[in-house]
């Protein structure tokens, strides 16, 4: 019996550590957040205490409003599990995770399409148009190409400067064939060679969070992109 009961305590103190371990844990991802209590500034928010530099009033703790710290991992759902190699139109090789930390627009063209892809590279722009400068260096634009023996980086660098697409917010990716078609499974686009130089495929803007994770798709073209803007601004810091 002295056995057991010795046994017995061990496991509560065990089990108490944990729950220490768990809670601190817990705590550890998350940040106090402060507020002017007269909310001179609209819900704007600060991670340390000071003076609301409208009204010169301390700062407040906002209750229940503890804000998260990303802690650098990935969900299962999100597109930085995948380990293919791709090259940029720079010639640099990179993986789907370098793209992490930022809210991705992502499109499938390729460069020779005369028809589809000139209308949704028309859509893109103009979605960038509506992107306020401040949130535009926590977006990337990227275009993969659904014909990766074609599509070489120099020939993306040349479709890039062709089309104002130069920017560092845009970026254009070279698969392999295997890495270009896991990617549009991902995506749910559909695309199939019908000639050596020609295609068909789906016409579908996606927007990934900074995790990778797939939040909206817009698909078509020329379509009203309204609730694809809101979305890009509702993720983007």
């Amino acid at each position: 019996m002295k056995f057991l009961k010795y046994i017995a305590i061990v496991l509560i103190v065990v089990l108490s550590v944990l729950s220490c371990n768990s809670g601190n844990k817990s705590k550890d991802n998350t940040s106090e957040v402060y507020q002017c209590p007269m909310q001179c500034e609209g819900d704007k928010i600060y991670d340390e205490t000071g003076n609301c530099p409208v009204c010169k009033m301390d700062l407040a703790l906002v209750e229940n409003n503890l804000k998260t710290v990303d802690d650098g991992s990935i969900s299962e759902a999100s597109i930085f599990n995948l380990t293919s190699n791709w090259h940029t139109e720079e010639g640099k090789t990179i993986q789907l995770e370098n793209l992490k930390g930022k809210t991705l627009v992502m499109v499938m063209i390729y460069t020779s399409c005369k028809a589809a892809c000139p209308r949704l590279v028309a859509d893109m722009r103009n979605i960038e148009a509506q992107i306020p400068d401040e949130k535009i260096k926590n977006i990337q634009f990227v275009m993969v190409s659904i014909d990766p023996e074609t599509d070489t980086p120099e020939k993306l660098k040349a479709f890039a400067k062709e089309n104002v697409m130069d920017d560092d917010q845009w970026t254009f990716l070279q698969g392999s064939v295997s890495g270009v078609r896991e990617f549009a499974n991902v995506l749910s686009v559909k695309y199939k060679e019908i000639s050596p130089v020609d295609f068909s495929h789906s016409n579908i803007i996606s927007i990934f969070n900074s995790q990778g994770e797939l939040i909206h798709q817009q698909e078509g073209l020329g379509v009203n992109n309204k609730e694809t803007i809101e979305t890009i601004l509702k993720i983007t810091p």
